[in-house]
């Protein structure tokens, strides 16, 4: 088990959004808050060593519930842009592992990370989700894995990594991700969650 404490959270939240269309999805509003912020809050209580927030053009005010925001200026680079700024952050802080969640899974709990970190034994650990079918975010990866997950370049590398780690299958409503405005809908649907449930706007 890796203890919480010895771990940076590193939330993902840059991308351009180009299959949401219009709009940034992280801000949308989702039970009454953006989209982006659910997982924040989900998190809150773990007492990470330290949180980072690796954003592009994303407004929400992550800095406010105490993480620091490090920006991802080479929208080219993806999602491995994004870890590789997040895990150089983690290495100069002497963390033992990283904990990666993306701020478009607004449904993941700190019940689940807490089984991640459980099934993660060792300094090599790579210990992601999984709907029982196939592994996704969020994942524990320990610091001798750091070297790797900042030489990517691309998503095949990461994904083989992913495929070879342990995996911890939860429900598939957990592990929504909202790519489209018809992944929130779905997600709205399956919870009977209004489309509009604030009353001012959010941002």
């Amino acid at each position: 088990m890796i203890e919480v404490e010895t771990c940076v959270l590193i939330l993902l939240a840059a991308g351009r959004s180009e299959r949401f269309g219009d709009g940034n999805k992280l801000e949308e509003e989702f039970l009454g808050k953006p989209v982006g912020l659910h997982v924040v809050t989900a998190l809150e209580e773990m007492p990470f060593m330290e949180r980072v927030a690796v954003i592009d053009g994303c407004s929400l005010d992550f800095a406010g519930r105490d993480f620091t925001v490090l920006r991802n200026e080479d929208a080219a680079s993806g999602m491995s842009g994004s870890v590789r700024i997040g895990v150089a952050y983690a290495r100069e802080r002497g963390a033992a592992a990283v904990v990666i969640a993306l701020a478009d899974m607004p449904r993941v709990t700190a019940t689940h990370i807490y089984r991640l970190l459980d099934a993660a034994e060792s300094s090599d650990a790579v210990v992601v989700s999984s709907d029982g079918v196939q592994p996704m975010p969020p994942g524990v990866f320990g610091r001798d894995r750091f070297d790797f997950l900042m030489a990517l370049k691309g998503d095949k590398g990461a994904r083989d990594l992913v495929k070879a780690g342990r995996h911890v299958v939860t429900t598939p409503a957990e592990l929504i991700d909202i790519d489209t405005p018809e992944d929130l809908e779905r997600l709205r649907r399956l919870i009977r969650a209004p489309k509009q449930t604030a009353t001012r706007p959010v941002v």
